[in-house]
């Protein structure tokens, strides 16, 4: 599998007397347009802020890292996290992340942005607990999509079982699930946490906050925060894309083209601009007792009222005869 490797020296750390806890940023919405017009999106599978407490040099190594990072337009697929700490574990790679499946993608123009984040089968560790998962989880999703013109959207899932330090744990949404182990320490775990604004949205399918104690390969203690499938999105600048109305024609021509019904519709539609052929079928429509045939339909009967009786006293007079 893929692994990104980060080493920190801590005897760099201690010189320049950096004791401080490196925090992730929250996933968070705020408020603001992209300046270029086109919006913005941004994805990370796995982040990491910790501090490491060393216990023979009594000094704390900041451990902060991410898998999958990506900005738009960009996609990453790794599925493993190794980070070096120097005089962590004697030294040896501490493999903070693996996963069957850790997907991230970004995508953004001037009518959409959409990012998201998947992990699959994923197992974290910290430093000085190699044996033991932090954490355990089945399947972890977020997505944020930001379209010109609507609402922002954000979404974010934890499906499957989920284990924290050892322990199966039943997730609530009411707030954070505390995990605690004597002589290892505690886990909180909140979940699937979203936020949205008019032109933003953020979503985190799962946040730990850390703190154990493990004691032995020189680690005294763990702190910060680690989340898992994280995803934001900006709205673009422009407005959203207008409906074509060239369907209007279309009808117009579809109820045009039969009887009965179709010459209904060309009423109706004629009769909405005020003339047209609305005006013709009344017109018709009242010529059913005197319409312009009539003349000639009158002239006709009076002649053959003529002939006929004109037959009749020639028969009468032969007769007659």
């Amino acid at each position: 599998m893929n692994s990104n490797t980060f080493r920190m020296p801590a005897a760099v750390l201690l010189a320049t007397g950096a004791v401080v806890l490196l925090t992730a940023p929250p996933a968070s919405a705020t408020g603001g347009t992209p300046a270029g017009g086109e919006g913005k999106s941004g994805a990370v599978v796995l982040r990491t802020g910790l501090d490491v407490g060393l216990l023979n040099k009594s000094v704390h190594v900041p451990l902060k890292a991410t898998l999958n990072e990506v900005s738009a337009p960009a996609k990453a697929e790794k599925t493993a996290l190794t980070v070096t700490l120097d005089g962590v574990e004697g030294n040896r790679p501490v493999s903070v992340l693996r996963a069957d499946v850790a997907t991230s993608k970004a995508t953004a123009d001037k009518t959409k942005a959409e990012a998201e984040a998947n992990l699959a089968k994923a197992r974290v560790h910290v430093p000085g607990l190699p044996l033991l998962s932090l954490i355990e989880v089945e399947k972890v999703t977020s997505k944020a999509v930001c379209e010109a013109g609507k609402k922002p959207v954000a979404s974010a899932n934890v499906l499957g079982t989920v284990t924290a330090l050892g322990k199966k744990v039943t997730l609530s949404a009411g707030g954070p699930t505390k995990v605690e182990v004597p002589g290892v320490g505690m886990v909180s775990l909140e979940l699937s946490s979203t936020e949205t604004s008019s032109t933003t949205a953020a979503a985190a399918a799962l946040r730990l906050k850390v703190a154990v104690n493990p004691l032995n390969l020189n680690v005294a203690q763990v702190d910060g925060e680690i989340v898992l499938a994280e995803a934001h999105c900006e709205s673009p600048k422009g407005s959203a894309p207008t409906t074509k109305t060239a369907e209007q024609p279309d009808v117009k021509t579809q109820t045009g083209t039969g009887t009965g019904g179709a010459t209904a519709g060309s009423g109706a539609t004629a009769g909405s601009g005020g003339s047209g052929s609305g005006t013709t079928a009344d017109a018709n429509l009242a010529e059913t007792g005197g319409g312009s045939l009539t003349p000639y339909i009158t002239g006709g009967a009076l002649t053959l009222l003529a002939l006929g009786g004109g037959a009749l006293f020639l028969t009468r007079r032969g007769k007659t005869q």
